[in-house]
C-alpha cells in the first residue's frame, strides 16, 4: 500500500536557506562573485556579499511560500531595513578596507513551492 503524501512544514530558517541558496545560484550563474553570506557585526547581519564589475553588491534575499497574503517578498523591506543593511554595510566595508570601493544594494525576492524548490526568482538592482 502506498504511503499517502505528507506535506512537511518547514520553519523559518530552512525556508530562508532554501531562498539563500537559490539566489546564490542565480548570482554566481549571473557572473557575481560570492564574498559572503550571513555577514554578521553588532548592527546586524548582511544575506549576501558580492562583488561584480569592481562593486560591491550587498544583497537582501526575501521569501515568502504559499498564499502571498502578507504581500510579495519585496514588499517586506522596509525604511528600518534599508537603514540596518546600509549601516551594517557601513561597518563590512571599513573593516574589509573597502570604503572607497562603489557600492549597490539589490533585492532579491524569492517565491518557494511546498518542497522548497525556487518558483519564481526576481532581482531587483539597486533597489535602494
Amino acid at each position: 500500500m502506498k504511503e499517502p503524501y505528507v506535506r512537511k512544514h518547514y520553519n523559518r530558517k530552512e525556508k530562508g536557506t532554501a531562498a539563500e541558496n537559490g539566489a546564490v545560484q542565480y548570482l554566481s550563474s549571473s557572473g557575481y562573485m560570492i564574498l559572503e553570506r550571513n555577514w554578521r557585526c553588532r548592527t546586524g547581519e548582511l544575506d549576501i556579499i558580492a562583488e561584480r564589475e569592481d562593486c560591491i553588491v550587498v544583497v537582501e534575499v526575501r521569501s515568502r511560500s504559499g498564499e502571498l497574503l502578507q504581500g510579495t517578498p519585496e514588499e517586506s523591506v522596509n525604511a528600518r531595513k534599508i537603514n540596518q543593511v546600509r549601516s551594517t554595510t557601513q561597518v563590512y566595508l571599513h573593516m574589509k578596507g573597502y570604503e572607497e570601493r562603489r557600492v549597490s544594494f539589490d533585492v532579491i525576492s524569492v517565491l518557494l513551492n511546498d518542497d522548497l524548490s525556487l518558483a519564481s526568482l526576481s532581482h531587483i538592482r539597486e533597489a535602494f
